[in-house]
């Protein structure tokens, strides 16, 4: 199926835009990273659908769960977004029936890394370093307003529900002022996806210039009124700091490790873009290790200069990385290590990284190029399995984000994020091995249900919280406005 195909699916998608504000109960508390089960407590989430009571039947279930592997023509029992059962010929009387027949089932895709506040400046990275995605990004971005920044990352997280993906870690590096954090974070409420919102610096942002952590840490104090009941949770973009071949100077030093010891006092997670080329000297990631910043709570992007000895540190500290091959390869950084990373025993995930680049926010696509590019490093058809990426996009962005126990995998108990991908289209029509088909020929137009939370936010194709015309439309007024501040 063509991109052009898809994107007219995602329009025409208004035809089945609903307008309900219902009340749900909340999933979890609003404390920063942590979220928690259910309680006595009711909260509002404002223009989404409520939780009901579901039963999805007759599905090729693929859960990611270990222990209860695939489940061919099997049901999944969803109730007040949690799912309850997972298996063949499950019993619920009172459940509103989702035929998935000659469908796929399988956790909501998670994306580990997205700079969502570009999406409106899709495709616009040009072919000369003037146009480049850094100058782009640069210009339009410090000439953007507050209300730019809902528009662009509404589009962005519509796009995911579109694309099945239901989490995702929304990189904001455009954070200008208080009001540009909360009118990004106000989108991914609107839209409903699951999501951590990661704060970071503002575009142009001198480098010797010190991050407003006063700001931060008043966000995180009252983040329990910014978290959509408990949906967003708050994470940090770290600066990061030198290596022993790029060294910074001691008060920059100084500055950013006063960055990462307040994310961590205030139990908040940290990202960090590290040596994002693939021919930049190795000694960054050694350098972490060496000041004691890497553990389980830090998630590096790119990493593409690491060395074999350097993975083992990573793996050793439990530090997640999260590759975009889409990205990293448009851009000129080189050929994703994903391979090498999973082989030294660290968790993988991926990520579309910004759309100027990307085009767009096709998973799918991305676990394809991923996946491709592995074999043709080993010059090996078999080297790189379409299962293992399909553990990349959901149980792994999970993990790394610190939500394995809520989603990433269709296990009873956890929360209800899942999408129904059908198989009868023109490019999917024969059924033959699940896994392959997903990785090899899935479109974002194919995902026929999508799921968050036990919120149905598309259902046959189609939208059902969100009007996308007038998502695309605030997208363009941004494009066109923040185009005129620059003339």
């Amino acid at each position: 199926m063509s991109k052009a195909r898809g994107r007219r699916a995602f329009v025409k998608s208004i035809v089945g835009a609903s307008a309900a504000v219902l009340t749900g109960t909340s999933a979890f508390s609003a404390s920063g990273q942590d979220q928690t089960p259910p309680s006595a407590t009711t909260r509002r989430a404002a223009g989404l659908p409520s939780r009901g009571e579901y039963l999805v039947r007759s599905g090729h279930i693929l859960t990611m769960d270990a222990g209860l592997g695939d489940v061919p023509g099997g049901d999944v029992h969803v109730r007040n977004g949690e799912i309850i059962a997972v298996g063949k010929n499950l019993k619920a009387l009172s459940a509103q029936i989702l035929d998935a027949s000659r469908m796929i089932v399988l956790p909501g895709l998670v994306d580990t890394h997205w700079h969502m506040w570009t999406t409106y400046l899709r495709s616009k990275a040009g072919d000369t370093s003037e146009q480049g995605y850094f100058p782009l990004t640069t210009k339009y971005g410090q000439a953007m307003r507050p209300i730019d920044m809902y528009r662009s990352t509404r589009l962005a997280a519509a796009e995911a529900i579109f694309s099945g993906i239901t989490t995702v870690n929304d990189e904001c590096h455009n954070v200008r002022s208080h009001d540009y954090a909360i009118e990004d974070i106000r989108a991914l409420g609107e839209i409903g996806v699951r999501a951590r919102w990661s704060y970071g610096a503002y575009r142009g942002q001198p480098p010797a210039e010190p991050r407003n952590l006063a700001d931060f840490e008043a966000l995180r104090k009252d983040w329990s009124a910014h978290s959509n009941g408990g949906l967003i949770s708050l994470g940090y973009i770290w600066s990061g700091i030198g290596s022993t071949t790029s060294p910074v100077s001691q008060e920059r030093f100084e500055m950013s490790r006063k960055e990462i010891e307040t994310a961590r006092r205030l139990g908040v997670p940290v990202s960090v873009h590290l040596s994002a080329r693939e021919n930049t000297p190795p000694g960054w990631v050694e350098e972490l290790a060496n000041e004691g910043f890497l553990g389980k709570d830090l998630l590096l992007i790119h990493a593409l200069s690491t060395s074999a000895g350097e993975m083992k540190l990573v793996a050793a500290a439990g530090t997640s990385i999260s590759v975009s091959p889409g990205s990293e390869l448009r851009i000129g950084y080189g050929l994703t290590k994903a391979g090498d990373f999973d082989a030294a025993g660290i968790n993988v995930c991926v990520s579309v990284d910004t759309t100027p680049l990307t085009g767009n926010a096709h998973l799918f696509g991305i676990l394809k190029l991923l996946r491709n590019a592995e074999n043709a490093k080993a010059f090996d058809e078999f080297k790189f399995t379409a299962g293992r990426a399909l553990e990349f996009g959901t149980i792994h962005g999970a993990r790394a984000l610190g939500f394995d126990h809520l989603t990433g995998s269709l296990t009873p108990g956890k929360r209800a994020d899942l999408i129904l991908v059908r198989t009868d289209g023109l490019n999917m029509g024969v059924f033959t091995d699940p896994a392959h088909m997903l990785v090899e020929a899935a479109e974002p137009s194919d995902v026929d249900t999508v799921i968050v939370d036990g919120r149905i936010l598309k259902r046959g194709g189609k939208m059902t919280a969100l009007d996308p015309a007038d998502v695309i439309a605030g997208a363009s007024a941004t494009l066109q406005e923040v185009s005129k501040r620059l003339a």
